[in-house]
């Protein structure tokens, strides 16, 4: 998810000749690689959470006219004071019916990390049930900028223990990153020391393709850890850190989905400004 205080919460959209010039450029390789694979492109319900909020059926048929499959839905409870408030007041297999009733499907949605906590974990998974998630991702520990790495390796352990019973409960406990786990503590990387303390088999890991602005590239993740991960927050960045449309950015969005393979994603989400949806949506199905 992106950090809530980017860019008012978080270039005009490409005009459809440039979007057919740069569809036309594509490697014949890519343009059958999602299509031969069956890619599940969804989207997360963080960017376009007032949309949803005020016109929930209308929104995800929108959505879902583009092209889009899948939601990744954010805790009503958890995300209650930042925009998710209305779901509160949804019966949970209401939310799931509205969802379904549009042709899309929820495995997946973001918790607060409070949300794993020894007397929260029960009611997410119940809640995880209802909606019939296979995959609840913790949307980072929201430490303060004075934690140190132990502080976060303290973290990453109460995440394993919660996700015992995820694991129990039938389903995969995930761990979504944001640009601060890509600083580094005591000469290492955040990121490199979760890693190392997350249970491979209990926590997987959702990877935000944004750190590209900080040098970061997903696809060299995915080899580096081979089948740790379970999912990937897609947007596509101009070499001077602009937004664009998945395909019209600096991401070699070919060595990605091959390299994904190799991490072990299972679901993509693209998370972007509303008005970027439509162009990242045509683009992806068109490899």
């Amino acid at each position: 998810m992106k950090q809530i205080n980017r860019r008012s919460f978080l270039t005009q959209t490409t005009k459809a000749a440039g979007a057919a010039i740069v569809l036309s450029q594509l490697p014949k390789q890519l343009l059958a690689g999602a299509a031969e694979n069956n890619l599940p492109i969804g989207f997360q319900s963080w960017t376009v959470k007032d949309k949803l909020s005020a016109d929930f059926p209308g929104t995800l048929k929108m959505m879902a006219d583009m092209g889009y499959k899948m939601i990744e839905m954010c805790s009503p409870k958890g995300y209650a004071q930042i925009g998710f408030g209305a779901f509160t007041l949804m019966k949970t297999a209401d939310i799931k019916k509205t969802i379904n009733d549009a042709g899309l499907t929820c495995p997946s949605c973001h918790f607060g990390s409070a949300e794993f906590a020894d007397d929260k974990i029960d009611d997410s998974i119940q809640f995880a049930q209802d909606m019939g998630l296979t995959q609840m991702i913790c949307s980072t520990f929201w430490l303060l900028k004075t934690a140190t790495l132990d502080d976060y390796k303290a973290a990453a352990e109460k995440l394993n223990k919660a996700a015992e019973k995820i694991k129990a409960a039938g389903m995969q406990a995930g761990f979504h990153n944001h640009e601060f786990e890509f600083a580094k503590l005591d000469g290492q990387l955040i990121y490199d020391a979760l890693m190392k303390t997350f249970d491979s088999n209990l926590v997987k890991m959702q990877f935000q393709t944004e750190v590209i602005n900080l040098g970061y590239k997903a696809a060299d993740y995915f080899k580096k850890y081979p089948g740790r991960f379970i999912s990937s927050h897609l947007s596509d960045w101009t070499a001077d850190k602009k937004e664009a449309p998945v395909g019209q950015g600096v991401i070699d969005w070919k060595e990605f989905f091959a390299a994904a393979k190799i991490g072990g994603v299972k679901n993509f989400f693209v998370e972007m400004d509303p008005d970027k949806f439509k162009d990242s949506a045509a683009y992806i199905h068109a490899m």
